[in-house]
């Protein structure tokens, strides 16, 4: 009876080398992804001037102007907008973009006394076409 053998040499470093170089790029494209929503949510927050109610706020003393609801919320000391982050998972296959400003779920959802102005939902909803490309370009090579 005929026999046939065959043998693979030095194919498992090659292998481990391409999936190395294909967990970092995905690495660089989550990382890239998360901080375009950030600097999205942050710039929404500064950019935008919508024209809502006017107020006086005290300590400091000063006016505020708050957005409309809907939009996203006006900048007042600009604590909200420095206060967002983005918090990458240790096998940075994933990350999160979060406000830790205690009144940001107050302002991205609402109360019962305040529409919603969110800011972190449509920074993520304005990126994903750009993350998509982002992972279409990683699969390309």
């Amino acid at each position: 009876m005929n026999r046939l053998s065959v043998t693979v040499v030095g194919r498992k470093n090659r292998s481990a080398k391409v999936l190395q170089q294909y967990r970092s790029q995905l690495q660089q494209v989550v990382a890239r992804g998360a901080n375009m929503v950030r600097n999205t949510a942050v710039e929404s927050i500064h950019a935008h001037n919508s024209t809502g109610r006017t107020y006086r706020k005290y300590n400091p003393n000063r006016i505020h102007v708050a957005s409309l609801a809907g939009n996203p919320p006006n900048t007042d000391t600009g604590y909200l907008a420095s206060n967002v982050h983005v918090v990458i998972d240790p096998d940075r296959l994933g990350a999160s973009v979060e406000s830790r400003a205690e009144y940001s779920a107050h302002l991205e959802f609402g109360t019962s006394k305040m529409g919603a102005r969110p800011f972190l939902q449509p920074a993520l909803e304005e990126n994903k076409p750009k993350i998509r490309a982002l992972y279409k370009k990683l699969r390309a090579r």
